[in-house]
Order: C-alpha cells, then sequence, then structure tokens
C-alpha cells in the first residue's frame, strides 16, 4: 500500500498533471509536491519562474535572488494547494535549490517515499528518450516506484 506520494514540480502543466493523477489515484496517501529550483535554470518549467537577471546569480547569492525564489516558490505552492482542493485533499510542501534530478532523487531515498509521480517534458529529438533530463534521471536512480505523466 502506497501512504506517501512524492511529487516534484517546475510549474508546468505537466507537473501538475502528474499532482492531480497522484491526487486521485492515491486517495489515502500523504501527497508531497517538491519544488527544486534549478541554480543554472531557475525560469524552467513555465514562461519565468524565477525573474533572474544572470544564471550566475544563485552563486553571487543576493538578497533579490533569494526573494524572487521565495516569492516563485509560494505562487507555485498556492497553484498546488488549489489544485488539492479540486479534490478535497492537502499537500505537504518542501523546496530546495540546486541540481532537480539529483535532489529528486535524494529526498526519494532519504524520506519515507513510496511512490514516486513526475510529469515528463520529453523533447522532440529522436535521440533522446521520451521524457526529459530530470524525469531520465529521476526514473533511473530512484529507488522506489515511479509513474510518468506524459
Amino acid at each position: 500500500m502506497v501512504s506517501t506520494v512524492l511529487v516534484p514540480v517546475d510549474g508546468s502543466p505537466l507537473s501538475f498533471q502528474a499532482l492531480r493523477h497522484a491526487l486521485r489515484e492515491y486517495p489515502e496517501a500523504e501527497v508531497i509536491v517538491y519544488h527544486v529550483v534549478d541554480l543554472f535554470d531557475p525560469g524552467y518549467g513555465r514562461d519565468s519562474v524565477v525573474d533572474s537577471p544572470s544564471a550566475y546569480e544563485p552563486l553571487i547569492g543576493t538578497d533579490e535572488w533569494y526573494g524572487s525564489v521565495e516569492e516563485a516558490t509560494d505562487r507555485l505552492f498556492s497553484e498546488a494547494d488549489a489544485v488539492a482542493d479540486e479534490y478535497d485533499r492537502e499537500v505537504t510542501t518542501e523546496s530546495d535549490i540546486g541540481d532537480p534530478g539529483r535532489l529528486v532523487v535524494e529526498y526519494a531515498t532519504e524520506e519515507d517515499v513510496d511512490h514516486v509521480v513526475i510529469g515528463a517534458h520529453g523533447r522532440p529529438d529522436e535521440r533522446r528518450p521520451l521524457y526529459g533530463s530530470v524525469s531520465e534521471t529521476v526514473v533511473r536512480r530512484v529507488p522506489v516506484s515511479i509513474t510518468i505523466v506524459r
């Protein structure tokens, strides 16, 4: 029986489809919405999740950059809460800054997670898998069962 489901979200429509899937398919499980701001691509997933003037801003660590990250994460989690409300559910939210693939795998490995549900962006390049690089990393390395939503 699945008691804890991890749903990585990046603000993209597919990540919210994954959240809807988890809420619908695992009605008794705790659902953890996990957002990782990528240090070198903070706007990935949505038009501009984090409005950063420079990809190197996190290395400098300005107050403005961290404030922007916090505001964007709060907006994303508010949207996740609204989705959970559609299912009369609540979600737990967690966030980090770093490499999304590595941190999702680390979270799923170190925390009490039974299942991961992840949206897969996919790439049109026929030489690539049917899912994006973060999803590919998670699929290959996460030690629990996983559902990919496309």
